[in-house]
């Protein structure tokens, strides 16, 4: 066969291959039903589907390969952990669009990433001559554990992160809507004013409040369900005063104004009472850095002068 017809194959195998790559990659970037419909939906209330698990097609060969044994995975944690409730309501907390099996499976893989780490040291120290059998084994399983537990960690960690933004956003929010009340507007127009010109946490759960009560829920019952599911007691007073206002007949936008001036001067007491706390904090650098070198730069050039006129 000569060199003409072994180029006119290669060729023809690269540009097939092309071809090939090209098509694909025109698949996986084609966005989906659920990524079109989804924003003209985003009023809707997600409802909690009980023990049926979202599972997702898998868009890739490691989605297809390794996800039963991750699933597998997180079930064995599931039921060595457990504490399926507790799980679900911080996820709710932090505002994470996740399932329990979802977060398990992270958990997994945190635990696998620590897995692998402990293991490449203990590979290291073997190769070194300094490990044995069981203090690896020992060693990969202590960072399987450190990896499960620390995802657990992070979720609280972004529990109270969350929980901080909100405190946050707070005053101004309701000054916003009390100002939208005191214009003339109705609470759920002054909601759906303030949810539309307004980004962050409490903005969202103030978005899934109004997609309650556009699907025809009570606004009383969409707000206790606010005051249910967050963790914060000044966002459930703040929920419970507005449903109290609308039945009883209570002018809103005083209470909002009351709440607001509350949450301001909880922040100021906070504050004073952190700074209060890390007084002790704030004197360790200054008696054990500043301090020393500062008297080091004082007597050091007199004790050199007495070195040098000592006969």
């Amino acid at each position: 066969m000569s060199t003409a017809v072994w180029g006119a194959l290669l060729g023809a195998v690269a540009g097939a291959s092309v071809v090939l790559v090209v098509a694909r990659v025109a698949v996986l970037r084609r966005p989906q039903l659920s990524e079109r419909v989804l924003p003209y939906l985003r009023d809707l209330p997600q409802r909690d589907q009980g023990p049926l698990v979202r599972v997702a097609a898998p868009t890739s060969a490691a989605a297809g390969i390794f996800g039963p044994v991750l699933r597998r995975g997180a079930d064995l944690v599931e039921r060595v952990l457990g504490g399926s409730a507790s799980v679900r309501r911080r996820l709710e907390r932090a505002g994470l669009d996740r399932t329990v099996h979802e977060f398990r499976i992270e958990q997994v893989v945190w635990g696998l990433v620590g897995f692998g780490a402990a293991a490449a040291l203990g590979l290291l120290r073997a190769l070194g001559g300094h490990g044995s059998p069981g203090s690896a084994l020992l060693l990969c399983g202590l960072g399987l554990a450190m990896g499960v537990f620390a995802r657990d960690n992070r979720l609280s960690s972004q529990v109270k992160e969350r929980e901080r933004q909100v405190l946050t956003e707070f005053p101004t929010i309701a000054e916003l809507l009390a100002l939208s009340v005191a214009a003339g507007e109705s609470p759920v127009a002054a909601l759906d004013r303030v949810v539309r010109r307004s980004n962050g946490a409490l903005s969202r759960d103030l978005a899934r409040v109004l997609g309650l009560i556009r699907t025809g829920e009570p606004v009383g019952s969409a707000f206790e369900s606010l005051a249910r599911t967050t963790g914060l007691p000044i966002v459930a007073r703040f929920a419970t005063g507005i449903t109290v206002a609308m039945e009883r007949g209570t002018p809103l936008a005083d209470v909002l104004h009351a709440q607001a001036a509350d949450v301001r001067e909880a922040g100021r007491r906070l504050l004073i009472e952190t700074a209060a706390r890390k007084e002790i904090a704030m004197m360790a650098p200054v008696v054990f850095f500043v301090l020393p070198v500062t008297i080091l730069f004082a007597f050091y050039p007199g004790v050199l002068g007495l070195r040098l006129t000592t006969p």
